[in-house]
C-alpha cells in the first residue's frame, strides 16, 4: 500500500501530497505546448481579421474585437470545455494535446488537475454559456446587430465575475497551488489577466456607446415636440 501511495504522489504539482491515481507525466515540452497554442491562436486571429474585412463599414477596432471574441470563444469552448468534460485527462496513457495543456497549466494552479469543484463549476459555465455567446458577439459586430453592445457587456461582466470567483476562491484556500513563482506569475497571474483588463475596456466602451445612442435619441425626440 505504501508503494502505491508513493507512486500516486509522484507529480510536479503543489501540494506534493495531492493524490493523483494513475497520473501520466507530461510528454510534450513546455516550448512545444506554448508554440502550438501560439501558432493556433495566430492562425485564428489572422483568419478572422481577413474575414472581417469582407464586411462593409467595419472599423479596425471592431475587427480587433471580432478577433478577440472568436479567440476567447474558441478558448472557452475547446480548451475549457475539454477540461470540464474530461475529468481524468491526467490519466491518459496516450494523452491528447489538450490533456498536455492542462497538465502544464496545472503547474500554475493545481486545482485543475485536482478537479477543484469551484474551478470546474466556473469553467463549466464559461464553456457552455459564454463560449457560444462570444461567437455570437463576433457575428453581431460583423452584421451590426442592435444587440451587439448589450451582448458584449453581458459576456464581459460574466467573464469578469468568473475571473473574480477564480481568484477569490484560490485566496480563500490559501493561494498556494503553483509549483514555483515562475508558473504562478506566468500562468496564474499573467495568462488570466487578459480576462480582466480586456472585458473591462469592452464594458466601458459599450456602455459609452449605448449612453451616447440614448442621448441622441432623446435629443431627436425633444426637437420633434
Amino acid at each position: 500500500m505504501a508503494g502505491i501511495q508513493a507512486s500516486e504522489s509522484i507529480h510536479p504539482f503543489i501540494p506534493k501530497d495531492l493524490i493523483l491515481p494513475d497520473y501520466v507525466p507530461i510528454i510534450l515540452s513546455q516550448s512545444t505546448i506554448l508554440a502550438v497554442y501560439g501558432c493556433a491562436s495566430f492562425l485564428v486571429v489572422s483568419f478572422i481579421w481577413i474575414l472581417a474585412g469582407r464586411f462593409p463599414k467595419i472599423s479596425k477596432l471592431d475587427k480587433t474585437l471580432m478577433c478577440w471574441w472568436v479567440f476567447t470563444g474558441l478558448t472557452h469552448i475547446i480548451l475549457e470545455g475539454y477540461f470540464v468534460f474530461t475529468p481524468e485527462f491526467f490519466k491518459q496513457k496516450n494523452p491528447t494535446y489538450l490533456a498536455e495543456v492542462w497538465k502544464e497549466y496545472s503547474k500554475g494552479d493545481s486545482r485543475y488537475v485536482g478537479r477543484d469543484s469551484a474551478v470546474v463549476a466556473v469553467e463549466g459555465i464559461t464553456a457552455v454559456l459564454e463560449g457560444p455567446a462570444c461567437l455570437l458577439a463576433a457575428y453581431a459586430i460583423a452584421t451590426r446587430k442592435s444587440y451587439s453592445h448589450l451582448l458584449q457587456i453581458a459576456i464581459s461582466l460574466g467573464q469578469l465575475y468568473g475571473t473574480v470567483v477564480y481568484f477569490v476562491t484560490s485566496l480563500l484556500d490559501g493561494d498556494d497551488f503553483a509549483a514555483s513563482p515562475l508558473y504562478y506569475y506566468a500562468y496564474y497571474i499573467f495568462a488570466n489577466s487578459f480576462w480582466v483588463w480586456i472585458p473591462s475596456l469592452i464594458v466601458i466602451r459599450s456602455w459609452k456607446t449605448i449612453c451616447a445612442a440614448v442621448r441622441t435619441q432623446e435629443q431627436k425626440k425633444s426637437k420633434t415636440r
